[in-house]
């Protein structure tokens, strides 16, 4: 799972809603891999503020902080909500994976895999600062 900054989280469309979302993530100039996205508060954990999370559907090797994630959202899978438990929490992650799994197979959503936007130019600096 990768975090955005507070920064980027607030440089977000304000009217977009809070929820889960799902579509594709790079990590640097890496392959491009499905993902989930969270947009909100995470009632479950009473954040304070409004956090978008990234849960990449592929295993790492090693740990990416710092790299640039670029991502494209697709689709919108359901609210947000809160949850009684912490496995009730898991579950509906899980389900949401499966979903996004599903979803992103679709031929409209698998061309925007290839698009250009995910094949950065050797040495480009994306965002100075």
């Amino acid at each position: 799972t990768a975090n955005f900054s507070e920064q980027v989280v607030e440089s977000f469309p304000s009217d977009i809603p809070t929820g889960i979302y799902y579509g594709w993530a790079c990590v640097g100039n890496g392959d491009v891999h499905k993902m989930v996205l969270s947009i909100g508060w995470n009632p479950f954990y009473k954040n304070i503020k409004k956090s978008v999370e990234t849960h990449i559907i592929h295993t790492f090797k090693e740990d990416f902080y710092g790299e640039i994630l670029s991502i494209v959202i697709t689709g919108y899978i359901r609210p947000e909500k809160n949850f009684d438990s912490l496995d009730a929490l898991i579950s509906a992650i899980q389900e949401d994976i499966e979903e996004a799994k599903r979803q992103l197979d679709l031929p409209e959503h698998l061309k925007l895999k290839e698009d250009n936007f995910f094949h950065l130019p050797e040495g480009k600096i994306v965002n100075s600062h």
